[in-house]
């Protein structure tokens, strides 16, 4: 049998404690998006678009929001069979939890030595872009590479948040901090490496064996490979990526989505693929509304304001409510009269009528799922940083009305 040249393993596994309350019962990549996605729809049909036809999905944390969703990978064009296709491997069902990022691929070493394939991309399933993973491939391959990593340039002042490394005139790879204190380089990896398996392999296998690591690409396999001889290539990467991974980051990114930009997500060069939410609600092309600069899905029911939001299938809406600079996700029911800005709506929660969700810019406030909002008791609904440090100390409670 022919070996495949690539196959993908996309990491989704993350507990998403900084998108509190929004994680509660969800993977972090499977948090909606833009109006009818999920994150893990991006890099899936980055997948799909640039010809990768096996992946492998690592999950961990809430794993079944996920594996609902993707299924047998129907919607994204995955066929089904033994030789590629989409795989969900659980670490429930391996009976040992992923210790790292390293450790999740090290422990499905016999699904990709099954695959036999000759390169393996590893991809991070929470992050917002658009990317051609052939470019890159073509790239690793023609420079001869062992290892790729694709980077793209930050601002200084958020450099820190990132690995970040300095390249020479060829862009291969001299040296890589992980979130440094103080970075000599604004060069970030955006969590996408491309690696000649035999060598991942090896790697894998001695850092299993280090009693020392952490199991971490960025701080410990990354590193060990670029003491050797071998070249890592930095591959350039220009387009749209945002790391959705806080209240804040991910409202911006509904935002640049409201913008049509940078952020593109109905294109028919670049396709999207998800598994359609369930609603009970059908097509409403012909209803009423005002909605200025706004993205409101088609199945939803909507008689009130939109100023600059996104607004997602299955809401209902109410009349004479105003929804401005805010993200209302599938299913939520807002009543008469309700006011909302500056504030993410949790998938299913019920916001009564006249009550009062208002953050600010800088301060999003976040209704988790399933929760119900009324207009009394006067007590202002938690900031999302607010609801992070309570969902970490295992005290969350149900938000409720703000004034």
């Amino acid at each position: 049998m022919k070996r495949k040249e690539c196959i993908a393993m996309l990491l989704a596994g993350g507990e998403g404690k900084r998108l509190a309350p929004l994680t509660s019962k969800l993977a972090k990549p499977a948090v909606p998006f833009g109006g009818h996605y999920r994150i893990i729809d991006f890099p899936l049909s980055n997948c799909v678009n640039s010809g990768i036809d096996t992946v492998g999905v690592l999950t961990q944390y809430e794993s079944s929001s996920l594996h609902n969703h993707i299924g047998e990978g129907e919607p994204w064009k995955f066929s089904q069979n033994d030789d590629n296709g989409i795989a969900l491997l659980s670490s429930q069902d391996l009976g040992s939890e992923y210790l790292g990022t390293a450790d999740a691929i090290y422990k499905n070493l016999e699904y990709i030595d099954r695959q036999d394939p000759e390169h393996v991309l590893v991809l991070s399933g929470d992050h917002i872009y658009h990317m051609n993973y052939r470019e890159m491939l073509d790239a690793h391959i023609e420079q001869g590479a062992a290892a790729t990593i694709s980077v793209m340039e930050v601002p200084w002042e958020q450099a820190s948040r990132f690995g970040v490394m300095s390249v020479d005139g060829d862009l291969k790879i001299t040296e890589f901090a992980e979130k440094p204190e103080k970075p000599e380089s604004n060069l970030a990896s955006m969590g996408i490496y491309l690696f000649r398996w035999d060598y991942l392999k090896r790697h894998l296998l001695e850092d299993a064996a280090d009693p020392k690591s952490t199991h971490d690409f960025g701080k410990d396999v990354i590193p060990k490979m670029l003491s050797e001889d071998n070249p890592l290539l930095a591959f350039r990467f220009k387009g749209y990526w945002r790391d959705v991974g806080t209240v804040e980051s991910l409202w911006e990114a509904h935002m640049d989505v409201l913008d049509q930009t940078d952020l593109v997500l109905e294109n028919e060069q670049w396709p999207m693929f998800t598994r359609p939410w369930r609603t009970k609600i059908t097509a409403h092309p012909s209803r009423p509304l005002e909605a200025g600069d706004s993205f409101i899905h088609d199945s939803c029911y909507f008689e009130g304001k939109a100023k600059r939001s996104v607004i997602f299938c299955g809401a209902e809406i109410g009349k004479q409510s105003l929804v401005k600079d805010s993200v209302v996700m599938p299913n939520v029911k807002i009543g008469k009269g309700v006011h909302i800005e500056h504030a993410i709506i949790g998938e299913g929660a019920v916001i009564k009528d006249g009550a009062i969700v208002k953050g600010s810019l800088g301060n999003v406030i976040v209704v988790g799922p399933h929760e119900t909002v009324s207009p009394k008791p006067m007590v202002r609904t938690q900031p999302s940083r607010l609801l992070q440090e309570v969902y970490e100390k295992g005290r969350l409670r149900a938000n409720v009305s703000s004034s």
